[in-house]
C-alpha cells in the first residue's frame, strides 16, 4: 500500500467532523430558542438573542434556519408534532374499540399532553398569529392529523370524508381552545377530571360513525 493510499480516508473524516460540529450547532440553537421562546413569548425573541445565547453568529444562525418561524417548526417538529400524532394515532384505536371508558381515558391522556407543553404554547399562538409562513405550518400540522386515523375515516362513506376529516380537526381546535382558557388563562374553573369527563360526553358520540 503507498502512503498516499494510506492517507486517503482523511478527507472523509474532516468532513464528518464537520458535520457533527453542524449538527450539534443546529441542535444548540433549537435548545436556546425553545428556551427563550418559553420565557420571553416568541414576538419578543430576535435572531440575534438566539446566537448570543449559543455564542454564535447571526450569519451562523441563518445557516441553519431561514428564520424564527424555521427554527420554531425545527422545535416542533422535534418533539410537539411527533407526539401529537401519536395521540391520535391512539385515539383511532380507541375509537375501534367502542368503549367510553377508554375514550375518556385518552381524553385525560391530551390534557395531560397539554400540560406537558404549555409553556411553549404561548409561542405556537403568538407565531400563528405573526406569522404567515407558521400560520401554513399550524394548518398542515392540523389537517395532517385525520390521515393517521386510518381506520377511523375507513367506516366513513366516501360522500362523507371530508365530514370525518372535520370532526377530527373540530376536536382539535376545541382541546387547544380549553387548555388554553383552562389552564394558560384561569378562565374556566374546573379540574382536569371534570373536563375530561364533560368532553368526552360531547365527543365520544360525535365521532361515532354514522350508522353505529
Amino acid at each position: 500500500m503507498t502512503r498516499t493510499d494510506e492517507q486517503t480516508p482523511a478527507p472523509a473524516r474532516r468532513t464528518s467532523l464537520r458535520d457533527e460540529q453542524k449538527r450539534l450547532t443546529r441542535n444548540r440553537l433549537i435548545e436556546a430558542a425553545t428556551q427563550l421562546f418559553v420565557t420571553q413569548g416568541y414576538a419578543q425573541v430576535r435572531v440575534d438573542d438566539i446566537a448570543a445565547t449559543v455564542g454564535c453568529s447571526r450569519a451562523t444562525f441563518y445557516l441553519h434556519f431561514t428564520g424564527k418561524p424555521d427554527v420554531l417548526r425545527a422545535i416542533a417538529e422535534q418533539g410537539t408534532l411527533p407526539s401529537v400524532q401519536h395521540f391520535y394515532e391512539d385515539l383511532d384505536h380507541v375509537l375501534d374499540s367502542g368503549s367510553r371508558t377508554e375514550f375518556a381515558a385518552w381524553m385525560r391522556r391530551a390534557i395531560e399532553w397539554f400540560q406537558e407543553y404549555k409553556d411553549l404554547l404561548p409561542a405556537w399562538d403568538e407565531a400563528t398569529a405573526l406569522e404567515p409562513e407558521f400560520r401554513e405550518i399550524a394548518r398542515e400540522g392540523i389537517l395532517a392529523l385525520p390521515n393517521v386515523m386510518t381506520s377511523y375515516l375507513s367506516r366513513w362513506p366516501e360522500a362523507q370524508q371530508d365530514e370525518a376529516r372535520l370532526r377530527i380537526e373540530l376536536l382539535v381546535a376545541q382541546l387547544e381552545r380549553f387548555f388554553t382558557r383552562w389552564a394558560m388563562q384561569g378562565t374556566i374553573d374546573v379540574t382536569a377530571e371534570q373536563a375530561a369527563e364533560v368532553l368526552t360526553d360531547i365527543w365520544f358520540p360525535a365521532l361515532r360513525t354514522p350508522g353505529l
